[in-house]
């Protein structure tokens, strides 16, 4: 019994590690009730010798930033269309800063979602001697797109693979306890 424990809860670690073994350009929380403004936390990185020096965001369309925190030795220019509160962003670039290997170039933004959708995030990356990486890719490639789930309600929604993982290995450590009630401490074979 003390066995089965241990191999569950090393499989749940291996899962946890595996989701985060790749460092992406991520746009956070990847879930967002649709129609409500909430903070959001663009996080690029630095994979490649040399520095960040250059964070481009394309905004997908459906998807409106309403105001940016400030991000000290950084300049930050829009593309937009429209004025006032007609204003739409469809591409914010950062620059001027400069993020060593190993560490992220992370920026904040207040926006919403207009549905509920998967809204897709592209990010350029451009690095202090020249080198681009397009964060554009599917979820499998080594450089995915950001997503982020547009849902009607955070209770509800599309259901992500990790959440079903989640639900299993919940399921089995439930079994594993109820196994262990049961039995008592005794060996079940």
């Amino acid at each position: 019994m003390r066995r089965a424990v241990v191999l569950a809860a090393a499989a749940t670690f291996a899962l946890v590690l595996a989701r985060e073994a790749g460092a992406h350009a991520v746009v956070s929380p990847p879930v967002a009730k649709a129609n409500a403004l909430q903070q959001f936390t663009l996080s690029v990185p630095t994979e490649e010798e040399g520095a960040t020096t250059e964070i481009e965001l394309t905004v997908p369309s459906g998807f409106a930033i309403d105001s940016f925190e400030p991000s000290p030795g950084w300049r930050r220019s829009e593309q937009a269309s429209g004025s006032g509160e007609e204003k739409m962003i469809q591409k914010v670039t950062w620059t001027g800063g400069k993020i060593p290997t190993d560490e992220d170039a992370v920026f904040r933004f207040n926006g919403s979602a207009n549905s509920s959708k998967t809204f897709t995030f592209n990010v350029r990356q451009t690095y202090s001697d020249g080198k681009v990486v397009d964060w554009r890719g599917p979820e499998s490639s080594d450089t995915p797109a950001p997503l982020v789930d547009g849902v009607s309600s955070l209770g509800g929604g599309s259901t992500s693979t990790l959440s079903i993982v989640a639900l299993i290995v919940a399921g089995v450590a439930v079994l594993l306890g109820i196994a262990g009630l049961v039995t008592r401490g005794r060996p079940l074979a």
